[in-house]
């Protein structure tokens, strides 16, 4: 066989001239510009949304931007050593996080790196960060109730597993605070936490990390934290790797509860990234996609059917008012998202009344679907009589002679709302707040000065616990409580507190 010169020439010629350097503007690109977190680069035709990209020092990026001429990216890292003209290069791989139990009792940072100091977190799996919501077709109705331990909200605004519940407020009305009490409740009750620090002081974090320790909470919960003093994109960010390992759990047909504290900051952490980006700013300079940002969020909480697991997940995302306007543009946003609202106002806190729930304005549209049948008979009326002791309180103020009638109301609504004050880190049993509901529901405590309600009402539930332990194991069991059982718990309360039924 006689080599051709000839041919040899002409099929490397044609091999040449078909030749691709895959590795020219497809997986390598070039830094345009660099500074504030955001890096755009040259190149990269073929890079994805929300891929990772390699700067030099082994800092990544993520793809937010895909113009035609060039790739804008945001670091998540230090933007230090990147200088303009250095080499990055695609991973065709998106931002994941670390998943699964070994990140219980764990605190860390958006990426999912530990920051807590207890070492490396043994995670054999990770899932991507952002990721399509659980269709209609996958997901059940909410049907069982998310215990909080607070009183005003089990009985009046219910949270029911696979619901988003807002608490919303201005700056020092207690929404933190109520967000913790309810992971503190989880403890007995089989759910997992998970609490999403956005833009908080690091000093706040581990307060809140400590308390959690101290009450043995932290032994379900984790934290991830990406603290005001960090880049933009790790805020960003930082909700969407709580979500991605709240849903493992949900997978595996567990309950988990999520707090995102909070989605005020996370949208200012997303606007500073848009306009870094040269995206075109909208109403009160934030960009047109705001609403996804937290709608493609929140609509990840759900409680599936059980052919798809039957887990749940509950979303507690907490928004900050100015001066109480709730009709501004983020806050407006996530109330249409969410299936209810708490509403906190600085005018009760101020007054002592904690937590400062605003009974009116708050509400919850899952609603009784969420509470136990025992709850249902106790509270009924709490909320319409709540609002007659408000109507009323207003005009007493400015008169003095009342009918007696009208005493009555505003002595009944008074000794409601030292029911309905609960100190911090102090959550109560549904059946202790059944059975204390039921005291004043039913008009025991009317002639109690103000001040002694809570011993007599703590006092009432040690001795149904102690002296009438079948009343307590039918609301625990049973969930609801007979006729028989009700005229046990009137003729206790009749004895103790020393009145006629």
């Amino acid at each position: 066989m006689r080599i051709n010169a000839s041919e040899i020439s002409s099929l490397i010629k044609e091999q040449i001239k078909n030749y691709r350097h895959e590795h020219k503007a497809e997986d390598i690109g070039k830094v345009i510009s660099v500074g504030d977190g955001i890096a755009l680069i040259y190149g990269l035709e073929n890079a994805m949304l929300n891929e990772l990209l390699l700067f030099p020092g082994n800092i990544y990026g993520m793809v937010l931007n895909l113009e035609e001429e060039h790739v804008g990216a945001v670091l998540l890292g230090s933007d230090v050593t990147i200088m303009e003209g250095d080499i990055v290069k695609r991973t065709r791989q998106v931002v994941e996080v670390p998943v699964g139990d070994a990140l219980l009792g764990r605190v860390v940072n958006s990426l999912g790196q530990p920051i807590d100091n207890l070492g490396p977190i043994d995670s054999k799996k990770t899932r991507p960060v952002e990721r399509i919501a659980p269709g209609v077709m996958t997901r059940e109705p909410v049907n069982v109730p998310l215990q909080t331990g607070i009183l005003a909200i089990d009985a009046m605004i219910p949270i029911g597993r696979g619901q988003r519940e807002l608490l919303i407020g201005d700056r020092q009305t207690g929404k933190t605070a109520i967000a913790i009490d309810t992971i503190l409740n989880q403890k007995y009750e089989n759910v997992i936490c998970v609490y999403v620090a956005i833009g908080q002081k690091n000093s706040t974090v581990a307060n809140i990390v400590s308390r959690l320790k101290d009450e043995g909470a932290m032994a379900y919960t984790t934290v991830v934290s990406a603290s005001a003093s960090e880049l933009a994109a790790l805020q960003w960010l930082a909700p969407y790797s709580g979500c991605a390992m709240a849903e493992e759990w949900m997978e595996q047909g567990k309950d988990v509860l999520i707090v995102y504290d909070d989605l005020s900051k996370h949208a200012v952490a997303y606007r500073t990234l848009s306009l870094l980006l040269r995206r075109s700013p909208g109403r009160e300079a934030f960009p047109g996609d705001i609403f996804y940002l937290h709608s493609r969020l929140l609509e990840r909480a759900c409680k599936l059917a059980p052919e798809y697991g039957g887990g749940s997940i509950t979303a507690l995302p907490i928004i900050e008012t100015q001066a109480g306007d709730n009709s501004a543009y983020i806050p407006t946003n996530v109330i249409s998202i969410t299936d209810g609202q708490i509403f906190l106002l600085t005018d009760l806190f101020n007054a002592g009344q904690r937590p400062s729930i605003d009974s009116g304005q708050s509400v919850s549209r899952v609603g009784g679907a969420a509470q136990i049948p025992a709850m249902k008979q106790v509270s009924r009326a709490l909320k319409i009589e709540l609002a007659n002791y408000r109507e009323l309180q207003s005009f007493a103020q400015f008169g003095s002679d009342l009918d007696a009638s009208t005493r009555k109301v505003l002595s009944h609504g008074a000794i409601l709302m030292e029911l309905l004050r609960q100190n911090q880190y102090e959550p109560k049993s549904v059946d202790r707040q059944i059975v204390e509901l039921f005291a004043v529901q039913n008009k025991f405590l009317e002639q109690t000065p103000i001040p002694e309600i809570k011993s007599m009402l703590q006092g009432f539930y040690e001795h149904v616990r102690q002296k009438h332990q079948h009343i307590i194991k039918e609301i625990i069991n049973e969930k609801k409580m007979s006729d028989a059982t009700l005229k046990d718990l009137k003729g206790a309360a009749s004895a103790y507190f020393s009145i006629g039924a």
